[in-house]
């Protein structure tokens, strides 16, 4: 029996072979075309009703997620160069969060308009309006930092014609160049330390913030995503009888 086996098996192998060999086709790919399809409101003209069916469970869990009313905004906010309603509330509502790991407010909090994806409409405040206003996964840094890389930051901030800044005040021209700069009403000396509240994407230098790499201290508490401090900040507001709100301040000027 054993002799067969082993007579039978190379005989398997040589047909494997043989067919693996046989497999390759004679034809090749010589090109590829595509166009662009447009995922609207055009497929909801004529829904699938197995799949809405399917689906319905889920939809309605989602959506009563989503749809929970959080607050309520005076009035609305939308981002905008050099200063805006809404870049100010988040660099607010970061600067704030510096609290979890300082015990007290960052001297700075800094925010850039390109994170900030949507507008806060006056009325109700839902998830899914967070949502959309904040999708990405960006979370809070603390950074300590000298005055020398803070007015480089400043700098920075000035050629990009301003971001959501809170506890600062700049003067820039309208080419981007800083012409003054003050943290709390006060000159920026080089050799002191102080805070910044961000998101880890600037944190890294990302969208021109090249000098906050330059930090001495770097600290990210795990967990502390952007939109759950937002989320957070409506819900303490609303369970204080208070409105969601904003104004601008002066925080930077354009001369």
């Amino acid at each position: 029996m054993k002799r067969m086996t082993l007579k039978f098996i190379p005989g398997v192998l040589l047909a494997v072979a043989f067919l693996l060999s046989s497999c390759h086709s004679a034809y090749e790919v010589t090109k590829t075309e595509g166009t662009m399809v447009a995922i609207d409101s055009t497929w909801d003209v004529s829904p699938d009703a197995e799949a809405v069916a399917q689906l319905a469970p889920y939809k309605a869990k989602v959506d009563s997620i989503m749809y929970r009313v959080v607050g309520t905004a005076e009035m609305s906010m939308d981002k905008g160069a050099p200063e805006s309603l809404l870049s100010n509330l988040v660099a607010d509502v970061l600067r704030n969060a510096a609290g979890k790991v300082l015990g007290k407010p960052a001297d700075m909090g800094l925010i850039n308009m390109g994170g900030l994806r949507n507008v806060l409409t006056e009325g109700p405040i839902t998830c899914e309006n967070i949502y959309e206003i904040l999708p990405f996964e960006n979370s809070l840094c603390v950074l300590t930092i000298k005055g020398v890389y803070l007015k480089e930051l400043f700098n920075n901030i000035a050629v990009r014609h301003g971001e959501g800044v809170s506890g600062v005040q700049l003067v820039i021209t309208k080419d981007g160049k800083l012409l003054q700069g003050t943290v709390g009403g006060r000159p920026v000396e080089d050799e002191q330390l102080y805070t910044i509240a961000t998101i880890d994407y600037l944190a890294d230098g990302n969208d021109g913030m090249i000098a906050l790499p330059q930090a001495e201290k770097r600290e990210c508490p795990e967990g502390a995503t952007l939109r759950g401090l937002f989320m957070d900040y409506v819900e303490r507001q609303t369970a204080a009888g208070k409105k969601i709100t904003s104004r601008l301040e002066g925080r930077i000027t354009v001369n």
